[in-house]
């Protein structure tokens, strides 16, 4: 993603999340029919194909003038680009970057350690602490969002709020949607924009999630009457109210949150600190999503299902007010382009 142009590189973040949730849809629809240990075994099949695969995907061109093989690195970019493009401008572009890439890691090599903190100015510490709050903090509202929940615990928790809907259909067609919101948000990305898809996403996962929340609720205090009046609890005639609030939310969070928070990554952190920032941010995101996905279980204990999802509702108006604030417009902007500029668009200012 990060080797594309700026009038694609929305779309082709999209295109990752688009290939993650087919399987996501794959993995629900036999996992109806399938024991867990069936279902490992038919998934574990992923990371051979994978491996077949990358195979044949050539290096990327920034790697290979990195490492001096600047001819492969112009066939790499052909491979990409298409064979009939020209490609000098761009790799002359890769060959500058690196090349101030390199020196700036010389430089830095070369200092001891009280010379490198000093030379941590103002300006050096805005330009690399700004994108890291900014990423870190869309990683920490969308893992704390609920989407984890749903997606590890959807068959269970349908289970508790379904009366009379099969849970596994409700499942497949959750990931179903998501698959094709993620295909509508990768035609949205680059023409509406980051932040009013942020926005708009973070809105609607609230509303979703606090109605998810007072249904479930409502289950509580009516469970006895539920139970007493057994026609009422087979029909599940109002199963339809939880199921219309998580595929309003699952939309929401594939149309924006999801999608962007991974995009902005690699477009926020300035060439130098591009590789160090990246690594920071996606492993804090999978910190945030291992402690999200074993706390829901400790949040439903100790809150009910209903106080769970309110919770999760909490933190995604968090999340709102965090994307409004403190997120920049990056669309349309080359990476480059964000370097001397972007930390004056992180101001709450706009």
């Amino acid at each position: 993603m990060l080797e594309s142009g700026t009038d694609i590189r929305g779309c082709l973040s999209a295109v990752l999340k688009i290939v993650g949730h087919l399987g996501v849809l794959f993995s629900f629809t036999i996992g109806a029919y399938l024991d867990w240990q069936q279902l490992a075994l038919c998934i574990s099949a992923a990371p051979l194909l994978l491996f077949c695969t990358v195979l044949y995907i050539p290096e990327t061109p920034s790697y290979l003038v990195l490492i001096g093989k600047e001819e492969e690195a112009y066939k790499s970019l052909l491979w990409l680009r298409g064979p009939n493009s020209d490609v000098a401008q761009e790799l002359a572009t890769i060959r500058t970057n690196v090349l101030a890439s390199k020196n700036f890691s010389q430089r830095q090599s070369q200092m001891t350690g009280s010379q490198l903190i000093n030379s941590l100015d103002v300006r050096t510490m805005n330009r690399l602490v700004g994108p890291i709050l900014v990423t870190c903090g869309l990683m920490m509202f969308q893992r704390f969002s609920g989407a984890h929940a749903f997606s590890f615990y959807a068959v269970p928790i349908f289970r508790k709020t379904f009366g009379g809907m099969n849970p596994h259909g409700a499942a497949i067609a959750v990931s179903f949607v998501q698959l094709l919101a993620s295909c509508l948000s990768g035609l949205l990305i680059d023409t509406v924009g980051r932040l009013p898809l942020l926005i708009v996403s973070s809105v609607l996962m609230s509303m979703a999630l606090a109605g998810f929340g007072s249904y479930a609720y409502y289950e509580e205090v009516h469970r006895n009457q539920r139970i007493q009046n057994v026609m009422f609890h087979q029909t599940g005639q109002n199963d339809w109210i939880p199921l219309l609030c998580v595929l309003v939310f699952t939309i929401a969070f594939s149309l924006g949150m999801s999608p962007i928070s991974w995009l902005l990554i690699s477009e926020l952190f300035p060439l130098e600190y591009r590789a160090f920032g990246s690594a920071m941010a996606t492993a804090f995101s999978y910190l945030c999503a291992f402690v999200g996905v074993k706390t829901f279980v400790d949040f439903q204990q100790a809150l009910g299902l209903y106080g769970a999802f309110w919770l999760y509702a909490s933190i995604s108006v968090g999340g709102l007010c965090f994307v409004v604030c403190c997120v920049p417009e990056t669309k349309g902007r080359d990476l480059d382009e964000m370097d001397p500029n972007y930390v004056q668009s992180l101001s709450p200012k706009r």
